[in-house]
């Protein structure tokens, strides 16, 4: 018995009273309800017609494929058949979405060559019309009095010559005596601020905070800074890149990129809206502020013939030196970029791996690969002083605010000075022959001095002829052995170390304790 709608056996049958043909019940029902007649006959047919026939179970036959093993075959033949199709249709498949990807990863790869290319391009364009514009022929700047030191200034012909600079002018000498008068009488009424974090505290420091800044490609942190009423940090690392961190939210506010080579040295300056970084790739970058907070570059600096070691900002925030491995340092304006002299040493060969400026602001003192330390005065771009002593390249240099003491780190350890008398009055003698000292560093209030190498070593900050005490050693905790370098917190509240690995760490007094205290 076959429904005469569908022709197959039905579930469910149902005879018509009027026709007597026999239906499946959910068929018949469907047409029913949309025709209202018989799909057969065409005669008028309701539900009141319809009358189900029960019936036994029906139990389907196999189909004649399966009742015998050559049938079974044939089946399983087909299958495989179809199966195999199916395969050969999702391998053609997969080959076309192969070709698509690599298409569009060559295309990819294509527009960020062109990206780079243009980029390049646009910086080049702007350098040399920062160039064109700053190619005025002025009077060159005369050699030093005592004639140990000279003045780069001469202009050469051709592509990649060296600029005419302008000189250190009377206005700005006279700007740089202003704040060297107001700086030194303030440091005579100057005291110890009462926020200042006692000794007792240091000696509690414990790592607070890591945060991993840079890529994992090239890890290492070589400088950083703080710029303190912000509270941010801005770290120079080996993968060509500089990072501003607000250290309060525990956020990355920029990641300032253009640098081919490792950033050596990152300063801020004008109230934290610029970032000043010096690189391997022989030139100084000025990064700006800008709406959305990001840091964007204002001016790129190509004054120098080899890797830029050190990057110092003057403190009347319009000013800065940078030094540099092939001997020379250069005195810039901050607003324009303006390479306002260059100045090289005539009895040295060697070059600069590290500068500060004195907090007064009319001394720069800078380390040599040579192990020497030199004192220049910056009016007169003379080398007014020499410190000899030191074993190895001089990594680092710190001048107290008190205005006496200066601080250098060099292979042998960290050698104190006494600028009044010029002479070494203390030497930490604090690792191996092959450990080198990497970076020292006065806190602000001049209370406190920190040193890094294998370990970071806090000192309280004594007389010329008073022991200076070991507060605290904390471990470099990056497993590199190597802290590259470190810097106080405003107060001194905390410590910010940078290693040869990617993260900053801040070490500091823990909530338990700050609460207690």
């Amino acid at each position: 018995m076959n429904c005469s709608i569908s022709g197959e056996v039905p579930e469910e049958l149902v005879v018509s009273t009027k026709s007597g043909l026999l239906f499946e019940k959910r068929l018949i029902e469907r047409h029913i309800s949309d025709y209202g007649k018989c799909p057969v006959t065409g005669e008028p047919l309701t539900m009141d017609d319809i009358i189900p026939v029960k019936t036994g179970k029906i139990v389907k036959p196999r189909p004649v494929q399966a009742a015998s093993i050559p049938g079974m075959l044939g089946m399983f033949q087909i299958e495989w058949d179809g199966l195999m199709l199916s395969n050969f249709a999702l391998e053609q498949q997969l080959h076309t979405a192969r070709q698509e990807l690599s298409h569009a990863l060559y295309q990819h790869d294509a527009a960020c060559r062109v990206i780079a290319r243009l980029k390049k391009e646009r910086d080049e364009a702007r350098t040399l019309l920062g160039q064109a514009e700053r190619q005025v022929p002025m009077a060159a700047t005369t050699s030093a009095a005592n004639g140990a030191a000279i003045t780069v200034e001469e202009e050469e012909m051709g592509p990649g010559s060296k600029k005419i600079c302008p000189g250190i002018s009377g206005d700005v000498i006279k700007e740089l005596q202003d704040c060297n008068a107001a700086l030194s009488q303030q440091r005579k009424r100057r005291q110890i601020p009462a926020t200042l974090a006692p000794v007792d505290d240091l000696k509690r420091y414990t790592q607070l905070n890591s945060y991993p800044l840079h890529k994992t490609n090239k890890p290492g942190i070589l400088s950083l800074d703080i710029h303190y009423p912000k509270d941010i940090v801005a770290t120079g690392g080996v993968d060509s890149t500089a990072v501003v961190f607000d250290l309060p939210s525990g956020q990355i506010v920029s990641t300032l990129s253009g640098h081919s080579k490792r950033v050596t040295s990152v300063r801020f300056a004008a109230e934290g809206d610029l970032v000043v970084t010096g690189s391997a790739d022989k030139t100084v970058r000025v990064w700006q502020n800008s709406e959305n907070g990001n840091y964007d570059c204002r001016h790129t600096l190509k004054d120098h013939s080899a890797e830029v070691q050190a990057v110092t900002v003057h403190a009347t925030n319009k000013y800065f030196v940078t030094a540099s491995l092939d001997g020379t340092w250069c005195f810039y304006d901050l607003a324009s970029g303006l390479c306002l002299s260059q100045v090289a040493d005539a009895s040295e060969s060697e070059g600069y791996t590290s500068a500060a400026f004195h907090p007064d602001g009319l001394i720069l003192g800078a380390g040599t690969a040579g192990a020497q330390v030199k004192i220049w005065d910056v009016k007169s771009q003379a080398n007014v002083a020499r410190f000899d002593g030191h074993v190895g390249a001089v990594t680092a240099i710190s001048f107290s605010e008190n205005g006496y003491f200066l601080a250098t780190a060099a292979q042998d350890g960290v050698k104190l000075w006494d600028l009044r008398k010029l002479r070494n009055f203390r030497t930490f003698a604090l690792y191996d022959e092959d450990t080198a000292t990497q970076s020292v560093e006065f806190d602000h209030s001049g209370s406190y001095l920190a040193l890094g190498g294998s370990d970071i070593r806090v000192y309280q900050v004594a007389s010329v002829k008073s022991d200076w005490n070991s507060i605290k050693i904390l471990p470099d905790l990056s497993g590199t052995g190597k802290a590259t370098c470190l810097k106080f917190g405003p107060d001194a509240k905390y410590i910010a170390v940078g290693s040869m690995d990617r993260n900053l760490r801040i070490f500091g007094l823990p909530e338990e304790d700050q609460s207690e205290s």
